[in-house]
């Protein structure tokens, strides 16, 4: 099997619906929530989501990348500068370990159909690798510590701490936020 990774240009907005969104549901995900405060998806698209989105992958930094399994797309990770996501960046319960200008993964999506078929690691892999192409020192995510108890599926968009350890990472810190009444910690690899 071949796997790629390219990110999420204007000419690959179909390929992150097909993972993300297939239904093309306007109040679905768009990847926007842990990325943009109101007034930007409403400056970038008139409120519209998907506006707000197309917007984002004109930037020199588009929001993430799409995984690719034989020429398939099968994967979404949200992957940027942490100070290009506003949200993040004003977040009291995610702070910044220290001042390095890392980039962020803030989601990690595999399309229904695609799962448990060992799409994660290369997806996330690849993320780091089209962040350390455009200059970034390190890259961190902010999954859920499963071995405190029990995740909520519906909450498995963030990761855990096993699926970025098997990519490479390491706890670096922890944070304030809970997701599914877990604990978030702050994973970091460098570049």
């Amino acid at each position: 099997m071949a796997f790629e990774v390219h990110p999420v240009t204007p000419d690959r907005v179909d390929d992150f619906v097909a993972v993300t969104n297939p239904n093309r549901r306007a109040t679905h995900c768009w990847c926007l929530s842990h990325r943009l405060v109101a007034s930007e998806v409403e400056e970038l698209g008139g409120g519209d989501r998907e506006t707000a989105f197309r917007a984002l992958c004109e930037r020199p930094n588009p929001p993430g990348v799409i995984g690719y399994a034989d020429g398939e797309p099968v994967g979404w990770c949200s992957i940027g500068p942490r100070a290009e996501n506003t949200r993040l960046s004003r977040s009291r319960l995610i702070r910044p370990l220290d001042d390095l200008p890392v980039w962020s993964i803030i989601c990690v999506v595999i399309r229904g159909g695609h799962r448990k078929r060992g799409h994660t690691t290369p997806l996330i892999e690849g993320a780091v690798a089209y962040a350390a192409s455009r200059g970034a020192p390190a890259v961190e995510s902010y999954p859920v510590d499963a071995e405190a108890g029990r995740i909520d599926t519906t909450m498995a968009f963030v990761g855990t701490r096993a699926m970025f350890e098997k990519a490479g990472f390491a706890v670096a810190g922890s944070t304030d936020a809970l997701a599914s009444k877990l604990p978030r910690l702050v994973m970091r690899r460098t570049t």
